[in-house]
């Protein structure tokens, strides 16, 4: 696959945390990290119509480069473009889980041991979304190469574990947060990190 392509779609499916239903997001993103892109492509902006998700220029843009050349319904693509701004952030954001009885956690444990020392992985942190439902997992990556097949083997651990529709943000350096991120980050823990020069620290 065009780095390039897969660089925008996976940025793209980044900016639609928060605001696309976990169910759909999760989804997309494993058919990234599998190179389905013909599906990707079709189904995509068709959901962001359904559920009147509208993308920003610089979002609008990331779907042309990665959706269009593999066969995205042009129609389609267009009308996602809104012209009002992206709305705030929903959620609010804590570093551990309310009301936690096990201190065992298994997930945090086999996160630990599958991404500590691990190359081109940087940091590795965790917060606990709340606003919909019951409190959410989120993690938080940094990673300098295949972000999207990271993305979805760790989707996979997490389903394995119990989470059906997992929240996994593994963002490239030099990535400027959306507000979502911003705010999870800002009340997140250290889970661990790999072995990318420098560590490459998620910035709050």
């Amino acid at each position: 696959m065009d780095p390039d392509i897969e660089a925008a779609c996976h940025e793209l499916l980044l900016r639609l945390a928060g605001r696309m239903p976990d169910q759909l997001l999760w989804r997309f993103r494993d058919w990234l990290g599998e190179g389905a892109m013909t599906t990707l492509a079709r189904i995509l902006p068709r959901t962001l119509l359904k559920h009147n998700i509208d993308l920003d220029q610089p979002e609008y843009r990331l779907l042309v480069a990665g959706l269009v050349p593999h066969g995205a319904d042009w129609h389609q693509v267009s009308s996602t473009l809104g012209v009002d701004d992206i709305g705030e952030n929903r959620y609010t954001f804590t570093e551990s889980a309310p009301d936690r009885v096990n201190s065992v956690d298994p997930v945090s444990a086999l996160v630990h041991a599958t991404l500590r020392g691990r190359p081109d992985v940087g940091e590795v942190r965790e917060s606990w979304r709340h606003g919909e439902g019951e409190p959410k997992r989120v993690l938080l990556i940094t990673a300098l190469a295949g972000l999207p097949r990271l993305t979805g083997e760790l989707q996979r651990v997490l389903r394995v574990l119990g989470d059906e529709e997992p929240s996994v943000e593994v963002m490239p350096p030099r990535f400027e947060p959306p507000t979502y991120h911003q705010a999870a980050l800002a009340s997140s823990g250290l889970v661990c990190t790999g072995a990318a020069e420098g560590g490459h620290r998620l910035a709050a």
